[in-house]
């Protein structure tokens, strides 16, 4: 199988509609990580992601019966779009289900390409299911988006670039990985020609079916997929991928939300391109692995592999970034509340830049302060930190608490003496008409929400956290009604940061 994989690679049909993409050096961030980091810029492909090279080796492999019925396809955007100009160069149907989930730019995008698009369910597995049912009712060929040996060699192709475009020493080469497509075909041609080359994939912390899949030896499905990074949003991956990524994946590198916006920050300053988060993943892992392993001087690849992002997006993505590289420390600061203390807090920031400032009185004897400083390293964090300490003040260091950036540091409000039996819980809600709507249907009448807050980040997703005011009697009808809900949450009751300002 593995030497037929590299004669499927080598055979592969994807140039009539893929371009060789450059790999192209990173000299500012290569300078500030001591590394030498290239990128391989997929995202500048004619539906500015890589996925248009497996889609297009499946369909020109299919019989001309097939090709005239017509193909169907599942896909969060980009397999759709492979798919769809796919079909359009070879003058076929083609119908991509897609997640409702899915932004609105790659919709359309589809749709401009002749893709007949049919949105169902909240993520790629839901919309599979979907398409399956649809590919025996209408006789369709289903062109999965990769779990297939001709997507994954269409995919492989990249891996064939690089050894071509790169012929000196390379440490790693860092994927994103979602169903595994990528990751397979790119391992499974540098492992046979190039086996010193370390093949590391890359996912997001909520959203790792591959990764808990290798360690469990098993394929594993997660209940729920975080949706920042909607390329890689895959609960199930596919039995041919997993068997590949056993087979010739070194080590797997898992990222944050913070760290891919500062990745996608790194590669606009470069090329002022805008990648969307699955195309950053790979720069994240890659300056996370440097950093990690105090290499330098070595030669790192990471695949820029999309760069299909709504623009509306970029609020939340400026707003992490600075965090993500650690630009901005978020403090909670306890001072007494007495005459002189606040200003003593203000001279101890000095000039530091100040990127946020909450506060409101709330207690006789103790005033809690939110506040966001500017930073340079996680040194001088570090140093902020113990001069707070050093000068009798109490300090809780929020800048990883997702509570804390998301939502406290806009509402920053004090106590209430009426919130007694408050629960508190955040939501992730897909971001469509009726998302609330049905979060509140589904709650009991009988319980008061207490707390509330929403904010719209321009991502596919909204994140909202509530507070519920649920009797002691009925604790167990709340944890049924958890169970039952189908969207994402996260217990904050024990949260520092909701005890101390709210």
């Amino acid at each position: 199988m593995s030497t037929d994989y590299l004669k499927r690679i080598l055979t592969a049909k994807v140039y009539d509609v893929a371009r060789e993409t450059p790999l192209e050096a990173m000299p500012l961030l290569s300078n500030r990580i001591s590394n030498n980091i290239f990128i391989k810029r997929e995202d500048t492909q004619p539906v500015f992601s890589f996925k248009l090279r497996g889609a297009y080796n499946k369909m020109a492999n299919l019989s001309p019966e097939a090709i005239k019925r017509g193909v169907i396809a599942a896909s969060a955007g980009n397999h759709a779009q492979g798919v769809a100009l796919s079909a359009k160069k070879m003058g076929c149907r083609a119908v991509i289900v897609m997640p409702t989930t899915s932004p609105q730019l790659k919709i359309d995008a589809v749709k401009r390409l002749g893709g007949e698009v049919v949105l169902v369910g909240e993520s790629y597995t839901d919309s599979y299911n979907h398409a399956v049912l649809l590919e025996k009712e209408e006789k369709l060929t289903f062109v999965h988006p990769f779990d297939d040996p001709d997507v994954i060699a269409g995919q492989g192709t990249i891996g064939m670039e690089i050894l071509n475009q790169h012929t000196k020493p390379i440490e790693a080469i860092f994927l994103a990985v979602g169903g595994g497509g990528l990751i397979s075909g790119v391992a499974a041609y540098v492992k046979q020609l190039r086996p010193e080359i370390k093949i590391i994939g890359v996912q997001t912390e909520d959203s790792n079916a591959m990764y808990q899949s290798v360690k469990a030896g098993q394929r594993i499905e997660l209940k729920d997929v975080g949706l920042f990074s909607d390329g890689t949003a895959v609960k199930l991956v596919g039995k041919e991928t997993f068997r590949l990524v056993q087979k010739y994946v070194d080590d797997f590198i898992i990222v944050n939300t913070d760290s891919i916006c500062a990745a996608i920050k790194d590669v606009f300053q470069e090329t002022r391109t805008v990648l969307e988060p699955a195309g950053a993943m790979a720069i994240a892992a890659a300056k996370k692995y440097a950093s990690e392993k105090k290499i330098s001087g070595k030669n790192l690849i990471a695949i820029s592999c999309g760069a299909n992002i709504n623009f509306d997006r970029l609020r939340f993505v400026a707003e992490r970034a600075d965090v993500g590289e650690m630009k901005e420390a978020v403090f909670a600061v306890t001072i007494p509340e007495k005459r002189g203390s606040f200003k003593k807090f203000c001279e101890l920031l000095g000039k530091k830049n100040i990127t946020e400032f909450n506060y409101r009185i709330s207690d006789e004897t103790n005033a809690h302060i939110f506040v966001g400083i500017g930073i340079s390293s996680l040194e001088e964090k570090n140093e902020l930190e113990n001069t707070f300490k050093n000068n009798g003040f109490k300090v809780m260091d929020l800048s990883s608490d997702e509570l804390a950036k998301a939502h406290l540091r806009y509402m920053v409000g004090g106590r209430s003496n009426l919130s007694s039996n408050e629960l508190l819980y955040r939501f992730e809600f897909p971001e469509r008409p009726g998302a609330l709507i049905n979060f509140l249907n589904t709650t009991n009448p009988e319980w008061n929400i207490s707390l509330f807050h929403y904010r719209n980040h321009g991502a596919d997703y909204g994140r909202i956290l509530v507070g519920i005011q649920v009797p002691d009697s009925d604790k167990e009808i709340f944890e049924n009604f958890l169970k039952k809900l189908s969207y994402p949450y996260w217990d904050e009751n024990n949260n520092p940061a909701y005890k101390i300002f709210l």
